[in-house]
Formats: C-alpha cells, sequence, structure tokens
C-alpha cells in the first residue's frame, strides 16, 4: 500500500525548508513530507563547495522573511549560508520531515481521484506516495553535471582540470598557476579566493561581465540591529535593501548608457592607474541584460591590484600540454584550469508529469504567476528573482501556496486548475540574457505576454499580487469532487468521466 500525505514537498534547499516552515505554521495538522535526493539538506548551498562559495545577493534578501539573518556580513559565505538553512529545519522541527535518498521521478494525476501518485526512488527500489498537493522545490539548475564547452585537444593538458560544481575535496593549489575560464559570479568569486594562496590566478574571459563592488557589511542593518533588536531591524534592512535593488535594476533598464558609466567610474577607482578597463571590463550588452556580478569589498578588484591575479579577454585556441594557446597566440601556462563556464538546467527537477494519463510536455504549458502550470491541478513550483534574491519570491510563493490551500478548505474544493487563455500568446519563462538560461529555456514552460501568466520580477508588485491579491482571479478553475457535472456555475464544467463540480471563479 502507498503512503498518504496532503502535501509532498519535493527538494530540501532553500526553498524547500521556507516552504515547509509557511506550510507547517498555516496549517499544523496537515500532513506532509520533503523528498530530497541527495544525503543532505541545502541544496545549491550544500553541492557548490569550491574556494570562496558566497551569495551574490545580501542576507536581508537571500534570507527567509521570517527568520532574521543576524551575522554581521551581509554577503555571507556558504557555510554560514548553509548552517542558516540547518539551523531553521532543526528550530522548527522541518528536519524531522526530511527524507534523504529519495529521487522522485514522476508523478501521475488522477482527476477521479483528487491526487497525486509520485514515484520515488529510494535505496535501489520504486515505491509510491500518494499527495493531494504537489510542491516542487528543486530549483532551476542541474545537480548532476555543469556546463563545459568542447575544448580543442583538452585531452594533451597535462595539469588538473576541475569544474567548479564537481570541486575535490583534497585539491592543493598552493603555489600553483590557475587559470579560471569564465566572468560569471562563480569565477569572480575563485579568482580572489585561490589567489590567496596560488602562485598567480589568472581569469580567461571570451568577453566582459558587469563587476559591482559592494561592502561585504551592510553598516546600517548592524547599528539598526543593536538599537531596535534584530526583528525589527531585519524588515527595516529587508525593505532598504529591496529599494536599493529595485531602483538599480530599473534605472539600468530606462538609462543603461548612465548605468554603463557610473559602473565603469567605480571600476576605474578600483583597479591601478592606466589599466585597460574598456578590454576587461566594459560589456557589450547593457546593465542587467544578464546578472550584475557582486563582489563584496571589490576583492577581485584588490587582488588585481596588488598582482595576484589577471584578466585576460581573448578566446581559447585549443589546450596544449601545459597550459592554453590562446586565438591571439598567446600561450597561458597552468597547473589548474577551472572551468567556471556555466551551469545547466533542469525543469522541475526532471520529473515526468501525467495529467489523467496524458504526458504533460512542458513546453507546450503555460506558467500561472510563475508557480503553476496551465492544465496541471494541485501542483506548483518555486523560481525565484533574476534580478533579486532567489527567496524574495520563495516566500511569497509558500504565502500564496497557503492562501490557495484555505481558499480550497473554506470552499470544499479538492481541485484546483489554471486553465489557459487561448488569447495569451506564449514567451520564455526567464526573460534572461544569460548563457545558462539560453542553452536549456526551450525545455521549461513559458510564459505569458500577460498577468496572471508572466513571470513577475518585481517584488513589490508580487508582494500585492501573490501576499494579497485575490484568489479567485478568473483563470483558476476550482472543482468539487462528488457534486453532478451539470451543477457547475460559471464558465468552468465538468470533464467528461468526472464526478465533479467545477466552477471558474
Amino acid at each position: 500500500m502507498s503512503e498518504h500525505l496532503d502535501v509532498l514537498i519535493v527538494g530540501a534547499g532553500l526553498s524547500g525548508i521556507g516552504a515547509a516552515h509557511h506550510l507547517q505554521a498555516a496549517f499544523p495538522h496537515r500532513s506532509y513530507a520533503i523528498l530530497e535526493a541527495r544525503d543532505t539538506l541545502g541544496g545549491t548551498w550544500d553541492l557548490f563547495r569550491y574556494p570562496g562559495v558566497r551569495s551574490d545577493s545580501d542576507m536581508h534578501t537571500l534570507g527567509y522573511r521570517f527568520r532574521p539573518w543576524t551575522q554581521a556580513r551581509a554577503i555571507a559565505d556558504g557555510p554560514a549560508i548553509l548552517r542558516y538553512i540547518r539551523d531553521t529545519a532543526a528550530d522548527a522541527g522541518i528536519d524531522r520531515f526530511i527524507r534523504y535518498g529519495h529521487r522522485v521521478t514522476a508523478a501521475a494525476w488522477s482527476s477521479s481521484e483528487s491526487r497525486w501518485t509520485v514515484l520515488v526512488e529510494h535505496d535501489g527500489a520504486t515505491r509510491e506516495i500518494t499527495c493531494d498537493f504537489l510542491l516542487v522545490c528543486s530549483g532551476y539548475y542541474r545537480y548532476d553535471e555543469g556546463y563545459t564547452p568542447e575544448f580543442a585537444c583538452l585531452g594533451e593538458f597535462r595539469g588538473r582540470l576541475v569544474h567548479p560544481q564537481h570541486w575535490p575535496e583534497k585539491l592543493d593549489y598552493t603555489g600553483k598557476r590557475v587559470v579560471v575560464i569564465g566572468s560569471g559570479a562563480t569565477a569572480v568569486t575563485l579568482v580572489p579566493a585561490m589567489a590567496e594562496t596560488a602562485a598567480h590566478v589568472t581569469m580567461l574571459q571570451r568577453s566582459p561581465t558587469y563587476i559591482f563592488p559592494v561592502p561585504a557589511e551592510d553598516a546600517v542593518a548592524n547599528r539598526l540591529r543593536r538599537l531596535l533588536g534584530p526583528r525589527r531591524a531585519y524588515t527595516i534592512v529587508r525593505w532598504k535593501n529591496v529599494l536599493i535593488s529595485t531602483l538599480i535594476y530599473q534605472f539600468s533598464r530606462r538609462r543603461p548608457q548612465r548605468m554603463r558609466k557610473f559602473i565603469r567610474d567605480l571600476t576605474v577607482r578600483q583597479l591601478p592607474d592606466g589599466y585597460d578597463v574598456d578590454t576587461h571590463f566594459k560589456p557589450v550588452y547593457q546593465p542587467w541584460d544578464q546578472r550584475l556580478c557582486l563582489v563584496p569589498d571589490g576583492d577581485l578588484f584588490r587582488a588585481i591590484r596588488h598582482g595576484r591575479a589577471t584578466v585576460v579577454t581573448d578566446h581559447i585556441d585549443r589546450f596544449t600540454p601545459t597550459g592554453l594557446r590562446l586565438a591571439s597566440g598567446r600561450e597561458l601556462e597552468a597547473d589548474v584550469v577551472v572551468t567556471a563556464t556555466g551551469l545547466r538546467l533542469l525543469a522541475l527537477g526532471g520529473i515526468r508529469l501525467t495529467v489523467d494519463g496524458q504526458q504533460v510536455a512542458l513546453p507546450d504549458t503555460m506558467a500561472y504567476k510563475g508557480m503553476m502550470l496551465s492544465g496541471v491541478p494541485n501542483f506548483a513550483f518555486t523560481i525565484g528573482y533574476t534580478n533579486a534574491s532567489w527567496t524574495l519570491k520563495a516566500d511569497l510563493v509558500s504565502e500564496f501556496i497557503c492562501r490557495l490551500l484555505r481558499h480550497m478548505d473554506a470552499g470544499g474544493y479538492q481541485q484546483i486548475t489554471p486553465w489557459p487563455d487561448p488569447a495569451v500568446s506564449p514567451a520564455p519563462l526567464l526573460d534572461f540574457q544569460a548563457g545558462y538560461v539560453l542553452r536549456d529555456i526551450d525545455r521549461f514552460p513559458k510564459a505569458g505576454s500577460r498577468s496572471p501568466w508572466r513571470l513577475g520580477m518585481s517584488y513589490g508588485h508580487d508582494v500585492i499580487a501573490l501576499r494579497y491579491g485575490r484568489i479567485d482571479d478568473g483563470t483558476i478553475r476550482f472543482t468539487r469532487r462528488g457534486a453532478p457535472s451539470d451543477d457547475a456555475t460559471g464558465s468552468g464544467h465538468a470533464e467528461p468521466g468526472h464526478d465533479s463540480e467545477q466552477v471558474t471563479a
């Protein structure tokens, strides 16, 4: 016999632990479990263990709304974030509901039974768990592999080749020549961290990225915490930082040339006199076409100033036994090459969905409010912001799902299904030009040309829409089981073979 739960959460990372906290606070008597494919919680913050791994968002917004961040450093390293997630799970008793080594491979919805049947692999066997509501909090990174381009003559290289996603535990690069291929958030984190002990570190990039120095500590937050206490200070600083990041984003989109000049001026002040800023730190794209890379206390620039790191902007011709030959003919010698060349995306953790025996083709679905799928009942997923902290959106998704479940309880509904509007034209789910997004976004659900089918990227707007907006907005069909089909009201209708009442609110 299969086990049945009210809610099943997939993923014990930042989103999954947050979702469980919201769920058990709102519904203390509802049964739930978290299924985690790996052997520990933390998700991304446990997976990535390369030197210097850190957040590229401040912890007053990356932290949960319900749990203040109390450490002095606002730009925290990976181990500190992992402790924060673990402490959140332990303090709320959430860790008792996590089942490790449980990989969800498929989920099948039955409208006649109003439940999901979820296939789970564990210890070499497959079992079934049924649930009334399925919430996928697996993020969108592919955990088993990152992205590495096909480099010519890679097999000739006699040094050590490493991808940051699979960092060797005992890699010793002390006194060695290191080349980091890439210019994104991972690369700008690795370079100053490795430069502390390596003989020299070269960041090899095809083209520059916008790099933005920020203080590692938030002086306002630390002072307010002493004056007002952790919780009140956290709320104020959270909104302060949301406002600042929103203004920077809006200014970047509306006045891109002025923002380009502002970032360039900051960069010039960080680097030695006469440094070729326009070759190495002047991107061809506009600010926030891709995510800004934050460097706490300008650590990357400091490593360059002190001669411990160098930036080279060129293309790789091929690997050699002792390093790399560039398109310009230059040779880069290396003992260790780190391919910080990007991530792979994976929609819904690779889970195969079916609804009443019909397989769900994700690219043919549309994402309602960026969290539910058209035509897929009692299902939600979490995707955070690309222009702000992930958790800001993850918290709102969890709050909305709790509101939705309350609405179902109050109305006696067993099923809720976002219903697509044929007049809404499809668009990419993530309107973002980063390479890791463009490589795999065609495998994801679509967004729509207008609300509520767009994935919102404004926290202020989403607070109003998701925390306070109407649940019955005319898009979701609510279904009561057991009512005759001819009692359907509104524009909804009972599907053939369903013993139910459908109401389009």
